[in-house]
This record gives C-alpha cells, sequence and structure tokens, in this order.
C-alpha cells in the first residue's frame, strides 16, 4: 500500500515512515522539507496521488487555544479535501487518550477540534487515541527548571512507547476503516515524578527534581485518573522499565 505520513519528518512521524518502510508499505511523508505546506495546503494534493491512507501524525506548537484550533482544524480540513479530491480511502489520525476529560490545556482544544473536522468529513476515518508517551515526564522536567530544579506534577498515566504507537497506527491504517476511535495505552500504570527521575538518570542527566503543582508545566485539571484510558484500551507490549532498558530513547 502506499500510505501518507503528515508530520513525517516529526516525532512519531518519523517512526510511523520506518515503520511503513519495515513492513514493505510505501511511506510518502507530507512536510515542508517534501514541498507541503499543511497550513495553506500547498503541494499537497500532488504528494497525495496514489495513496492509499493517510496517517496524521502532526504536532505544530501552538501558543493559545485560538490559535491551537486554528492550526489542528485548518490542518485536517487540507489534508480531508485533499483526499476527497485524490480518492484516498483511510484517513487515520492519531489522538489522545481521555480527551475529553481535560479542560483549559490549548493541545487538548486543539486535538478536539481535529477530531470535529476528522468526524465531519466523507473521507473513511479512523481515530486512534494514544496515552503520554514514555518519555513524556522528563520532557516536563526539562520544561520548567527553577532554580536549578525541575518541577514534575506528580500525574498518574499509563504511558506508551513512541515505537508502538508508530507500529500501531501503521496496522490501522491497513486495516478498514473504524468510523470511530480507539484508546491504545502502555501495560501498566506509573508515576510521572518516577518516570522523570529514572528516564533522567538511564540519560546521565543530573537535574534534581521536586513533585509540585505550583510552577509546573500542566495544571491541576490532570491531577488524579484524567490521564487514564478507557477499559477497553488496547494494550501495546513495550512497559516503561522496558523502554528504560533500551537506553530511553
Amino acid at each position: 500500500m502506499r500510505i501518507a505520513v503528515a508530520g513525517g519528518t516529526g516525532r512519531i512521524g518519523r517512526l510511523v515512515v520506518a515503520e511503513l518502510e519495515r513492513t514493505g508499505q510505501e511511506a510518502v511523508s507530507l512536510s515542508r522539507g517534501e514541498g507541503v505546506d499543511l497550513l495553506t495546503g500547498v503541494g499537497l494534493r500532488q504528494r497525495l496521488e496514489g495513496a492509499d491512507a493517510v496517517i496524521d501524525a502532526t504536532n505544530p506548537p501552538v501558543a493559545d487555544i485560538a490559535e491551537a484550533e486554528h492550526a489542528f482544524a485548518t490542518i485536517t480540513r487540507n489534508l480531508l479535501t485533499a483526499e476527497t479530491e485524490a480518492g484516498v480511502g483511510h484517513h487515520v489520525a492519531l489522538s489522545i487518550a481521555a480527551l475529553d476529560a481535560v479542560a483549559g490545556n490549548p493541545h487538548y482544544y486543539g486535538k478536539r477540534a481535529q477530531e470535529r473536522e476528522v468526524t465531519a468529513g466523507t473521507v473513511p476515518f479512523t481515530i486512534m487515541r494514544a496515552t503520554q508517551f514514555h518519555d513524556f515526564p522528563a520532557m516536563i522536567a526539562e520544561w520548567t527548571v527553577v532554580d536549578g530544579e525541575a518541577i514534575v506534577p506528580p500525574l498518574l498515566m499509563q504511558p506508551i512507547a513512541p515505537a508502538d504507537v508508530a507500529a500501531a497506527l501503521v496496522a490501522t491504517a491497513v486495516g478498514t476503516p473504524l468510523s470511530g476511535s480507539f484508546d491504545i495505552a502502555g501495560p501498566r500504570t506509573e508515576d510521572a515524578v518516577d518516570m522523570a527521575r529514572r528516564t533522567l538518570a538511564v540519560r546521565g542527566r543530573d537535574l534534581p527534581l521536586r513533585a509540585a503543582w505550583r510552577d509546573a508545566a500542566l495544571g491541576v485539571e490532570f491531577a488524579g485518573e484524567v490521564l487514564i484510558p478507557g477499559p477497553d484500551a488496547r494494550l501495546a507490549p513495550t512497559s516503561f522499565d522496558d523502554w528504560l532498558a533500551a537506553g530511553a530513547r
């Protein structure tokens, strides 16, 4: 199959392209490096010629709710329009597990706008809602450093390996559209502070941590079990311990 990857040079997009090639599919990256501007649609139609499916792994940087909703909705509309013109038969969108449980975060507003566009479109689709990635707590730590100390909120999550996300996206794209969504998560729940500390240790990063909500990169709307996926979530195989043992990359 010929499968296009929106955001094919990004963090997950690169893994998706590699997984497509590994499994014998033809990968077509949709990014600025290939002459495609997803926000304007320039170059998109030509790159989708002959594509059987599109995987949307885009993650545009956004500063506020309005920008997030505009960016995600615009990219999605442009993709769906070009897919319709090119006769693409399956649109696969990467979204976030427990998306509807978090209010106030711009990225979540953007993802909800993306899902609304996909659902309202005419291209057969599947939305895959993944939990946070294994390296997410370490990223949070590096976002907020106060007086030489990283602040990590005490989140409960069920993290997933980025490579497992890529594999699941490819398996979804070559399958039959669900015209709906499903959750996918790692095999067990973890504590974000512990995860950040262990990840930084494996990477050889000497960064003291403090568990706190005050001044943290994420607010208390993420507290409790908000980030835990639904009971019917599909479970990916790679545990956080496995990911650490492999080098935390």
